[in-house]
């Protein structure tokens, strides 16, 4: 592995922006491997939860200003809704671009804001945030990553995405120990024996990434079919042609072990159910939205929204915005084009409380040197 790809989220950033939306989900896998988040302070003038359409303009209308991004995400690529749930349907009301899929309106704002470098940090959920005494955010992510910043963009969309947990008996007593629902740290299952279930690219990517660390992968899929792209499951089929993996057709429906701890997992298939012997089990089985922790940010909610004004999109909290589909106020919209709206003015905001000691001065990019030197258009 490179020195370059070892410098973690920066660089992930960098490539995801260089390389396009195609082959981010598998690289996330494989920075998560040199990944080690925990007990990290990262200082940035403003952290945007939500790497959708809107969160990624406002990266755009931050960086016309100056300010400096990261961006957190608890899906493993950019693009959030329009990336996860319709990449190649069209859409049609985006000021300028008679149509595009959601894939090509994604790529478009990854290059669009390529020149500002934002820092990534997908496979992560904001956990928790809290004030600081200069008046600034302290915000804390599942991963162990902390971020202070004097602003706070929530561009969550309908809300954070969260796992769907299978309906097995007694599940909850395992989670966090030894049932996962994501990979954070790939080290953490070395030399361990794993059950993964799913047929989706999370799935097939993981079952590939975690083999050469594991004891033994067991892939467990309902059917023969798969959700992935064909690749992946010609490279698992490989691996398990080979005797590298064990793929199994049936479905895990119980958990044994003691106080947390899985000893073993019992699979149903068509000929009755077995056991495997199993240290953790990895359900993926894709996503739902839900609001999430940001329920418990101490923000005012209508509905399951947050409440914002019209002015900045400022939450009840000084400093805390909220910007597309996450946010309500009378007369909101729905559409990417009024969270694009948003975004700009919620930037105004965001440079006086990150500059408080600079002049705000606006400008536009067809008449000003200064921005079209950022944008590398000059």
């Amino acid at each position: 592995m490179s020195a370059a790809l070892k410098r973690g989220s920066a660089t992930f950033s960098k490539q995801v922006l260089r390389r396009g939306q195609d082959d981010a989900r598998l690289f996330a896998v494989e920075l998560i491997q040199n990944r080690n988040a925990e007990n990290v302070l990262i200082k940035t003038d403003v952290v945007i939860i939500g790497a959708g359409p809107v969160g990624l303009f406002a990266v755009f209308e931050l960086g016309l200003l100056g300010l400096s991004a990261h961006v957190i995400d608890v899906l493993d690529k950019p693009g959030g809704q329009c990336a996860e749930f319709y990449p190649e349907k069209p859409i049609y009301d985006i000021p300028g671009i008679p149509a595009c899929t959601g894939q090509e309106l994604t790529d478009g704002l990854l290059a669009q804001i390529r020149p500002f470098e934002p820092m990534f940090h997908f496979n992560t959920s904001a956990r928790h945030v809290e004030p600081l005494g200069d008046g600034g955010w302290r915000l804390t992510t599942d991963a162990g990553e902390v971020f202070e910043a004097p602003v706070i963009v929530i561009a969550a969309g309908g809300g954070s995405f969260m796992p769907k947990k299978p309906a097995i008996a007694g599940i909850e007593d395992y989670d966090g120990k030894s049932v996962h629902y994501a990979v954070r740290k790939i080290d953490a299952f070395r030399g361990k024996r794993l059950v993964i279930s799913g047929g989706g690219d999370s799935a097939l990517d993981w079952t590939m990434a975690l083999q050469p660390v594991a004891q033994r992968v067991t892939l467990v899929h309902r059917r023969a079919e798969f959700r992935a792209v064909p690749d992946s499951v010609v490279r698992m089929l490989a691996l398990a042609d080979a005797g590298k993996i064990d793929f199994m057709l049936g479905e895990i429906v119980s958990l044994h072990g003691e106080e947390g701890i899985l000893q073993r997992v019992g699979l149903r298939t068509d000929t009755g159910v077995r056991e495997i012997g199993c240290d953790a089990f990895l359900p993926f089985f894709g996503l739902t939205m839900k609001i999430g922790p940001i329920a418990d940010f101490g923000l005012e909610l209508q509905a399951g929204r947050i409440v914002v004004d019209t002015e900045k999109f400022e939450t009840n909290r000084k400093g805390i915005f909220a910007i597309g589909d996450i946010n309500v106020y009378p007369g909101k919209l729905k559409l990417i084009l009024s969270g694009f709206h948003e975004a700009a003015l919620m930037a105004q905001q965001a440079f006086r409380y990150a500059r408080p000691n600079q002049k705000l001065l606006f400008q536009y990019t067809t008449t000003s040197t200064k921005l079209r030197d950022k944008l590398g258009a000059a």
